[in-house]
C-alpha cells in the first residue's frame, strides 16, 4: 500500500495563489463606482438652487413682484424693478432672505413678505445599462437605484450595485465624478451611469 503526503510548501504556495486570485474579486464586490472615490454625501432636506430649476416667487401683497422665475446659467434670476438676484446655490429659504433684502435695498419695499418655492427641478440623465437611457424630472430624496427604475429598470447586463455619478456643484462651477450605490441619493443635474456586466 503507498501512503502519499501533501508537502507542507506546495499547500502553502497552493492557499496562497488562491488568495491572489480572489483578491480582485473581492475588490470588485466592496467598491463604489469602478475604482471611483465616492461621491459626497447629500442632504435630502436640504436643497440648493442650481441653473434650470424654476421656481415661484410669492411677494405678499405686490401681483408684479410675483411669478414664476427661472434660474440662468450663471444662478441669478432676474425680477422686475430690482434687476439680477443671486440664488445659486441657496436654499428656498435664503432665497427669500435675499429677495426681500434686494427689496429693501431699492426702498420701494419696508417691509417685505417674500415667500420662495421650487415648481420644477432641473432634470437628471441616466446613461449605460438601463432599459431607456435619457432625461428624466427629478424628484426629491430620489435614489439611484429609484431613477433606475424611472428609466425602465436595469438590462439583464447591468451591474446593479455600483455606479458612477457625475455632479456639478450649485456653489461653483466645478464637475466631479464620483462612485455610488443603489442607496445614494441623486440631485438634480445629475449625471448616473450604469456600468455594464462582464461575463
Amino acid at each position: 500500500m503507498r501512503v502519499t503526503s501533501t508537502r507542507p510548501g506546495l499547500l502553502s504556495r497552493r492557499v496562497a495563489l488562491a488568495g491572489i486570485a480572489a483578491a480582485p474579486m473581492v475588490g470588485l464586490v466592496g467598491c463604489s463606482g469602478s475604482g471611483l472615490p465616492p461621491v459626497p454625501d447629500v442632504n435630502a432636506s436640504i436643497y440648493t438652487l442650481g441653473p434650470g430649476d424654476q421656481i415661484r416667487i410669492i411677494t405678499f401683497g405686490e401681483q408684479q413682484l410675483t411669478g414664476e422665475f427661472r434660474v440662468d446659467a450663471a444662478g441669478e434670476i432676474a425680477l422686475p424693478l430690482v434687476g439680477d438676484v443671486h440664488a445659486g446655490g441657496l436654499t428656498p429659504k435664503q432665497l427669500e432672505a435675499s429677495v426681500a433684502q434686494a427689496l429693501t435695498r431699492s426702498k420701494l419695499y419696508r417691509n417685505p413678505s417674500v415667500s420662495v418655492e421650487v415648481i420644477a427641478y432641473r432634470p437628471i440623465f441616466i446613461l449605460g445599462e438601463v432599459a431607456r437611457p435619457g432625461q428624466y424630472p427629478y424628484q426629491p430624496a430620489m435614489t439611484v437605484v429609484t431613477a433606475a427604475a424611472v428609466a425602465g429598470g436595469f438590462t439583464y447586463r447591468a451591474v446593479t450595485n455600483r455606479f458612477s455619478i457625475v455632479r456639478t456643484s450649485n456653489k461653483t462651477p466645478e464637475t466631479t465624478e464620483g462612485g455610488a450605490i443603489r442607496e445614494t441619493l441623486v440631485q438634480p443635474g445629475d449625471v448616473i451611469t450604469v456600468f455594464e456586466r462582464i461575463f
